[in-house]
Order: C-alpha cells, then sequence, then structure tokens
C-alpha cells in the first residue's frame, strides 16, 4: 500500500522543528499510537467475527469488553496505548494478545 504524499503534506503542514515529529508529543508518537490502536481494533473485529456495536455480537458469548492502557516503550520513548479487550480469552489469545506488542 503506498502512503499518500497529501496525507504527509497535511500532517507536517504546521511543522517547524525537528520536536513537532519526534518530541514528546511529535507527530511521530501520535501516528504510533494511532496506527497501533486501529490495528488492534481491526484485529479484534476479525477476531470476533463482528463490528464494534453490531447486533450480531449481542448474547455471542464473547465481546468487546472496554479497553486497558498498556505503554509500548521504544527508541522514540514511551506511548499509552488503549488496548481493546474482550470477554472470553482463549490461552491462544493471550499469546496473541497485548504482550505481542513487545516484540515491536
Amino acid at each position: 500500500m503506498a502512503i499518500d504524499l497529501k496525507l504527509i503534506d497535511k500532517l507536517l503542514a504546521n511543522y517547524k522543528k525537528p520536536e513537532d515529529i519526534i518530541g514528546e508529543n511529535g507527530l511521530l508518537k501520535q501516528l504510533t499510537k494511532a496506527i497501533l490502536e486501529r490495528a488492534m481494533q481491526a484485529e479484534l473485529t476479525e477476531h470476533l467475527g463482528y463490528e464494534k456495536h453490531d447486533p450480531a455480537g449481542h448474547h455471542s458469548g464473547n465481546s468487546r469488553n472496554g479497553a486497558t492502557t498498556k505503554t509500548l516503550k521504544g527508541d522514540f520513548g514511551e506511548v499509552p496505548l488503549d488496548t481493546p479487550r474482550q470477554r472470553q480469552l482463549r490461552t491462544e489469545d493471550r499469546r496473541q494478545g497485548p504482550d505481542a506488542l513487545h516484540r515491536l
């Protein structure tokens, strides 16, 4: 998938100094947080087999159960992530779940 250069230009519209990108509240951390949280939501949707708020999930035995905050640590510092939870967590899910973020 190619990245839309117009989107990059829009994200950098207010760029003035390197800290705007790599600083404590810079674009890199904001993008990392947004992309990973959306990816985890998409992964949970795929796993459960229905979208958030879809009536198909009612009384299914497994559904979304809010989120918990985890901290992703990297060369760029720490980023708090809201990781989605599900009601029923199987052993194989535990191996692939939020701890999988430690492999990033």
